[in-house]
């Protein structure tokens, strides 16, 4: 009797964590872009900022320091600028994390064939590695909105990017997303 009941408590955990996953995945599909306040840790340094995401891949955010810095992309390049220097820092996108984390579609598809969800009391999380690159993406467990995610730098320092105050699909002016207009 206790096999049975131990066989009918694992398939109904599996079928509800399979609910809770296409549930946040319905949700993400629905996401065209996204406002947000950010707290990004790396090693111990901490910044933090605002950030606009528009998917796919286009990324303007804005850090609340005392050097203005901003960070952009287009979809094919990364820009960082700020009044430290007079120079700015230009990456191609596809050789940083964001590349994957902006890609809302490889997202999905990772999330949808993963069986690394986990939950903790305020969030459900997926572990997703991709050429030897590891990412995990939070999703808010009451609004099912994405709510943080960890992965490396390129100089491969533990990065925890934290959001909150979370507003989807709204009406977004593309002209911020066109790095021109951050290099000095």
């Amino acid at each position: 009797m206790r096999f049975f009941l131990l066989i009918f408590f694992f398939l109904f955990h599996n079928s509800v964590n399979a609910s809770i996953k296409s549930q946040i995945i319905k949700n993400f599909k629905l996401t065209e872009n996204l406002k947000f306040n950010f707290v990004q840790k790396i090693g111990k340094k901490f910044e933090k900022g605002e950030c606009i995401i528009a998917y796919p891949k286009k990324i303007f955010c804005k850090y609340e320091d005392r050097y203005n810095k901003i960070l952009v992309s287009n979809g094919k390049s990364l820009v960082i600028n700020s009044d430290r220097s007079n120079q700015y820092y230009r990456y191609r996108l596809d050789k940083t994390p964001l590349n994957l984390i902006l890609d809302k579609n490889f997202l999905i598809k990772k999330m949808t064939n993963s069986e690394n969800q986990s939950n903790s009391s305020n969030y459900y999380s997926f572990k997703i590695i991709h050429e030897k690159k590891t990412i995990i993406i939070h999703f808010d467990k009451d609004t099912l909105n994405l709510i943080g995610w960890t992965t490396n730098d390129i100089y491969q320092n533990k990065v925890e990017t934290k959001i909150s105050n979370v507003e989807n699909n709204l009406m977004i002016n593309k002209n911020i997303f066109k790095i021109q207009n951050y290099i000095n």
